[in-house]
């Protein structure tokens, strides 16, 4: 019977073990990763599982870390690697190798050919502080070309970084984007939205007051501010007419934040959004869930710097999950807004005109007297909130396959205006990618969590009237405190609650041992 129950056990291991190795053999190749993270941040997205599998040549990634790196930088390396077996998971064309350049002479020179330079960082080692020279890039090569990751420091971003490298190795017929300046391109400041663009496309400016290459794909005109020639006015025209996409930052007011003075545009530019039934009004739209500025205010004899609410500013945070190009974002902040509004009549250019987004249900509309003051005192109209929202970003679609997506703010393109703000750049590169029929990273994109604000007063448009900024803040600080107060006393509290729970529990077990025994 011994002999029998031994032969058992050992035939019952042998199964196992056999069983665990066709596991583990099988899981390289077909596996499932449960990521329970809000965004899916674990996981490789279907965006990059789309642009992976139109690889069709090998792709061999070498990443250059060092292997003493500082405790902060090891989780990076681990996701990155982590990431990277994901890739390869998709697509058996791709090949990843690390490599610690600082081990081997010959290593470190081969890094450097590959534009990777060691960068200098501090480092805590036998409580002294360090300087260490470390690598923490990667290089990615396919056929004859090669894209670099020279300086990878975080996690937060890296699958949409490889695979925006991934795309730019595999796409060979690049778009072509067109940018139009139709204010003063002296004073035109768009390096940051033109490097960003051309990591993706084809990028050419152009000039007012010229025709229109044939060879753009997508044009982007940078609001007017006054009224522009008639060569410009026909060319814009005729490139809608021919089928292709545009994209347009323009407002009804010129407005000024530094001198507070604002005034109406006078500008044919009007007459031709209302040919594809987008209106334009003369107006600035105000937004109680808004952006802050800082004014200097007076405390005796000194001027302290103080945030103040700006309504001009409006925080744009709710989308609709049905339009692709904005389903996915955090939010938008366009500057000085103006209220777009929709005609409804019939009209043989365009197909249909839909919303992109709107302000929210705590708006006003300021239409006489511009006053950019952010002090509600000295400006009335700060305080005629609760009104419904207003358009401020809508999309025409031309019944010859050419569309119009207009956003009422004229500096939205703008370095140190619109493109100054992360999310904007996001819903402008979505908008790109969208009108030149690429939508491979729009996804991708907004993956990142940017911001998860709580709205600690969650007041009604009739309450924000209601009450006054000073009682809003004094209401917003105290709110504020009890979070505090319940943050730091209740995980203690549940902490001791539980303890008592057990030590009541194992005192019952006891009595109960001791009643058996006894």
């Amino acid at each position: 019977m011994l002999i029998k129950n031994k032969n058992s056990f050992f035939i019952f291991l042998g199964l196992l073990i056999v069983g665990l190795i066709l596991l583990n053999l099988t899981a390289r190749d077909i596996f499932h990763r449960f990521d329970l993270t809000d965004n899916k941040m674990f996981s490789l997205s279907n965006s990059s599982k789309s642009i992976v599998k139109k690889l069709d040549d090998r792709l061999t990634i070498k990443v250059y870390f060092s292997d003493n790196l500082p405790n902060e930088l090891g989780n990076t390396r681990r996701y990155l690697q982590d990431i990277l077996e994901e890739y390869r998971a998709v697509s058996k064309n791709i090949n990843f190798y690390f490599y610690d350049p600082e081990s081997d002479l010959e290593l470190e020179e081969q890094a450097r050919k590959d534009g990777i330079q060691p960068v200098q960082m501090q480092s805590l080692e036998n409580d002294q502080m360090v300087v260490k020279k470390v690598y923490l890039g990667m290089v990615l090569v396919y056929e004859d070309k090669k894209e670099t990751l020279p300086v990878i420091q975080t996690t937060a971003g890296l699958e949409y970084m490889i695979s925006t490298k991934l795309k730019s190795l595999i796409n060979i017929d690049k778009k072509t984007i067109g940018l139009l300046n139709l204010a003063n391109t002296e004073d035109a400041k768009n390096e940051n939205l033109s490097a960003q663009l051309r990591e993706h496309y084809n990028f050419r400016n152009l000039q007012k007051g010229n025709n229109i290459p044939d060879g753009i794909d997508v044009l982007l005109i940078s609001g007017a501010v006054d009224t522009i020639d008639s060569t410009t006015y026909q060319s814009i025209e005729t490139f809608l007419n021919n089928g292709k996409k545009l994209f347009l930052a323009q407002s009804g007011v010129n407005t000024d934040l530094q001198t507070q003075q604002a005034s109406p545009i006078q500008s044919n530019i009007f007459d031709l959004l209302s040919k594809y039934k987008l209106n334009l009004q003369k107006n600035l739209v105000l937004d109680g869930n808004c952006g802050k500025v800082t004014v200097q205010v007076r405390q005796g004899p000194f001027l302290i710097p103080y945030p103040m609410d700006y309504p001009f500013f409006p925080i744009v945070d709710s989308f609709d999950d049905t339009m692709l190009v904005v389903s996915d974002l955090e939010m938008v902040r366009p500057l000085f807004p103006s209220e777009i509004r929709i005609d409804t009549l019939e009209n043989g250019l365009v197909k249909n005109v839909t919303p992109l987004f709107t302000s929210s249900r705590n708006s006003g509309i300021m239409e006489v007297n511009l006053n950019l003051s952010p002090d509600p005192q000295q400006n009335p109209f700060i305080k005629m909130l609760g009104q419904k929202p207003k358009v401020l970003a809508a999309t025409s679609l031309l019944n010859n396959g050419g569309e119009l997506m207009l956003i009422a703010d004229s500096k939205f393109l703008a370095d140190d205006a619109g493109m100054s703000v992360d999310e904007n750049m996001i819903f402008l590169m979505n908008i790109v990618d969208y009108l030149a029929g690429d939508q491979d990273l729009i996804s991708l994109r907004s993956r990142e969590v940017t911001s998860r604000p709580l709205d600690i007063l969650q007041l009604e448009p009739a309450d924000e009237q209601r009450y006054s900024q000073d009682e809003k803040d004094i209401m917003r600080d105290k709110t504020k405190k009890r979070w505090k107060f319940a943050n730091m006393v209740l995980p203690s509290a549940l902490i001791i609650a539980f303890g008592a729970f057990r030590m009541r529990k194992e005192k019952n077990e006891a009595e109960v041992l001791k009643q058996i025994y006894d």
